[in-house]
C-alpha cells in the first residue's frame, strides 16, 4: 500500500533565519567643527598665534613709518612749498641792498637829515624783510672771510692776496640765502689766490647767517 504524500503545514516549515550578522555596532564619527583643534594641535596653535603676532608688529611697524614720513612731507612741503615764491623776494632783497651800497660811507656821515631818515628807512625796510623771510625758514649768510665751501658758494674770481690762505673767501659779490636745510641760493664770491693752505674747516656744513 502506497502512502500518499501529505502536504506541508505551517507547523512542519522551518522558521527563516532573520538575525541580523553579528559584528562590531559601527559607529559615526563626531563631527568636528572647523575652529576646534583637533588633538594634539597645541603647537599647532602655538606657532600659528606666533606668526600671527608678528604680523601685527609688522603691521605696526609701517604705520609708525608712514606717520612718520607723512608728518615730514607736509612739514617740508610748509617749509619747501614758498621756494619759488622766497626767490622772487630775494631780489627786492637785493635791490634794497644795492641802494644802501650806492650811497659811499662819507656820503652817509656827512648826509643832511633828509638823505638820512631816507637811508634809514631803507635800512629799515631791509632788516624788517630780513626778519620776514626768516621766519618763514629763508636765512642770509654772508661766507666773508671763511673757507670756500662749493655746497653753499658759487667761486667767480680769483683775487691775488698771499696775506690769507688760499682758497678763503676775501670778497663777496652777493649774499647767499638757505630756506630750511637747502640751499636757496649760493653765494657769489671772490677767493684768494695764493698764500698758504686754508685749514680744514672744523664744521663747514653750515655758512654763518648774517642779517
Amino acid at each position: 500500500m502506497s502512502s500518499r504524500q501529505q502536504p506541508m503545514t505551517d507547523q512542519d516549515r522551518q522558521p527563516e533565519d532573520t538575525a541580523t550578522p553579528t559584528g562590531e555596532p559601527v559607529v559615526s564619527k563626531p563631527y568636528v567643527m572647523p575652529d576646534d583643534p583637533e588633538p594634539g594641535s597645541v603647537e599647532t596653535l602655538q606657532k600659528e598665534a606666533a606668526e600671527v603676532r608678528d604680523r601685527m608688529l609688522r603691521t605696526l611697524a609701517e604705520m609708525e613709518n608712514l606717520r612718520k614720513r607723512t608728518t615730514k612731507e607736509v612739514a617740508d612741503a610748509r617749509l619747501y612749498g614758498i621756494t619759488g615764491f622766497a626767490r622772487d623776494v630775494l631780489e627786492i632783497a637785493d635791490n634794497l641792498q644795492r641802494a644802501l651800497d650806492a650811497v659811499p660811507a662819507e656820503d652817509r656821515a656827512n648826509a643832511d637829515p633828509g638823505l638820512k631818515s631816507l637811508i634809514e628807512g631803507v635800512e629799515l625796510t631791509e632788516r624788517s624783510l630780513l626778519n620776514a623771510l626768516e621766519k618763514h625758514g629763508v636765512k642770509k649768510f654772508d661766507p666773508q672771510g671763511q673757507k670756500f665751501d662749493p655746497n653753499f658758494q658759487q667761486a667767480m674770481f680769483e683775487v691775488p692776496d698771499p696775506s690769507v690762505p688760499s682758497g678763503t673767501v676775501v670778497q663777496v659779490v652777493q649774499a647767499g640765502y638757505t630756506i630750511g636745510e637747502r640751499v636757496l641760493r649760493p653765494a657769489l664770491v671772490g677767493v684768494a689766490k695764493g698764500g698758504a693752505k686754508a685749514a680744514p674747516a672744523a664744521n663747514n656744513n653750515e655758512p654763518n647767517s648774517a642779517v
